[in-house]
């Protein structure tokens, strides 16, 4: 029990914590790039201080409410799952510590800005033309991991039973 409540606040420091740095960044951009302006990194990187005021991709724009109230639910779905399942690994309340953190962050962009900040701008990448921010990369950085790791147990899990094991 006592080391489920330490993943717990594993959990909320983690989202607390990219929550934070996610809204740093994002007011500096606000601040310091003037909106649809570039400001050039490198060949490979720009700030390109754009809104986002619909979903993934840009998608359904104007819709940023709708895309918000989804978030919220799924954050809240999110935490009540680490908070009550009993048989979660450390690595999980991490990575989705990681997740919720990003999420929060655009959720509280649309709720200050009435949209999200995008402003990491990769170039001289063929057909990507997106441009996104820290939190999308926080979210990433949650879900991939979950992702290998959830398939590498899962072949292992799956090898030891097909070997008798």
């Amino acid at each position: 029990m006592k080391r489920r409540y330490h993943n717990i606040l594993i959990f909320i420091v983690i989202s607390i914590s990219v929550l934070l740095l996610c809204q740093a960044i994002g007011l500096w951009v606000n601040n310091a790039i003037p909106q649809n302006t570039t400001l050039e990194l490198s060949r490979l990187i720009h700030f390109t201080h754009l809104r986002n005021f619909g979903g993934v991709f840009g998608l359904a724009q104007g819709s940023g409410w709708l895309f918000g109230l989804i978030s919220i639910g799924l954050l809240a779905g999110v935490s009540a799952y680490l908070i009550f399942s009993p048989t979660l690994e450390r690595y999980e309340y991490i990575c989705f510590g990681f997740v919720v953190g990003g999420g929060a962050s655009n959720i509280t962009d649309r709720l200050i800005y009435g949209s999200v900040i995008d402003f990491i701008d990769i170039q001289q990448i063929p057909f990507w033309h997106y441009v996104f921010n820290t939190a999308d990369v926080m979210i990433h950085l949650g879900i991939w991991p979950l992702l290998i790791i959830s398939f590498v147990l899962n072949k292992n899990t799956t090898n030891r039973a097909t070997d008798g094991s």
